[in-house]
């Protein structure tokens, strides 16, 4: 078995550069769908995408670059959707081209919001793709270390896991590896959630709570994660494997988190706002938080983090007071 034919990239950001980088190691040629013909231009003038990962060069020749979706999606047999879950609804809206005869993969770690689903259940739903050709890409694993080769590992799920091998192989070189699952719903609620709680440790570095806190948050986190993954989705999976841990380890505490980062700014005594502009990065736990917090009203499964960035962000309780409030129900 093989995946079919052509592969695209659709979206521009830094984690869309990233894997063109890791597609172009194992492929010919790509196709790659990105909205602005000024950033196509000065991307096939300069050999790099001119707002992203700039360091990454890219043979220009070998890219088949388009603003166009229609043209992109007809052209190709695989599209790697990497565009930010808020903006994924209007991508899509341009699209005259069906989706069910192709496969997708989706490495958007968000939630769409409105509709609050996941994006494998959006593709299902509105586009009827098939369960058995849709794919997750699944971390831990940053755009910047990517393109710094670092060594980094990957997890692909699918409903077909000959399928999630198949991919998994044109992913995985030098400093990639790779494995796979067929927890698709799992690893991208658990990629929501880690923006969540990365959220949430940032806000406690901006309120210069410590590391020894910040290791209780996180195992707390982890906990929290584990019951709204077996109450959701309930299958056998191990919450440790470093697609749920690891992910929610590295968006927790690196450098490289946008997430993380936000939440700094929040509990240093930014507005939600200025610290969206002041970014001019998608934090997408900030859109995560509330689309979970809407699905845990069906559920009510216990989960004090996700209400307290919740409350902080939304609510606009002061973080101090939250954040306290939070650390009273830890042991």
């Amino acid at each position: 078995m093989k995946l079919p034919g052509k592969i695209a990239i659709m979206g521009g950001g830094s984690w869309a550069t990233a894997i063109a980088k890791m597609v172009l190691a194992s492929e010919d040629s790509i196709n790659w769908y990105m909205r602005r013909d000024d950033r196509i231009a000065e991307f096939k003038r300069l050999g790099h995408n001119p707002a992203y990962l700039t360091g990454v060069k890219f043979d220009i020749k070998r890219i088949n670059f388009s603003s166009n979706i229609n043209d992109i999606v007809k052209a190709s047999d695989t599209l790697i959707f990497v565009t930010p879950s808020p903006y994924l609804k209007a991508h899509l809206k341009k699209l005259k081209t069906k989706l069910k005869d192709k496969f997708i993969i989706t490495a958007i770690k968000g939630i769409v919001p409105d509709e609050n689903l996941i994006v494998s259940e959006y593709f299902t739903q509105e586009y009827g793709v098939p369960e058995e050709n849709i794919a997750v890409l699944g971390g831990p694993c940053h755009a910047e270390e990517v393109a710094l080769e670092r060594l980094s590992y990957l997890t692909i799920a699918c409903p077909d896991i000959d399928k999630a091998r198949i991919f998994a192989r044109k992913l995985a070189g030098n400093y990639i590896k790779t494995s796979v699952s067929d927890d698709v719903s799992g690893i991208e609620y658990g990629s929501v959630l880690k923006n969540v709680y990365a959220i949430a440790a940032g806000i406690c570095s901006g309120l210069k709570y410590g590391d020894n806190f910040q290791a209780v948050l996180i195992s707390n986190a982890v906990q929290e994660m584990n019951r709204f993954l077996n109450t959701v989705y309930p299958i056998s999976r191990n919450i440790n494997d470093s697609v749920y841990l690891g992910d929610l380890l590295v968006t927790a505490y690196s450098n490289f988190s946008r997430n993380r980062t936000f939440g700094t700014m929040i509990g240093r005594g930014y507005s939600v706002k200025s610290a969206q502009i002041e970014m001019e990065m998608i934090a997408e736990g900030y859109y995560g938080t509330k689309c979970i917090k809407e699905i845990n009203k069906h559920y009510h499964v216990n989960m004090p983090i996700l209400d307290a960035v919740y409350n902080i962000l939304y609510e606009r309780i002061s973080p101090t007071i939250e954040i306290k409030l939070l650390t009273d129900s830890f042991r």
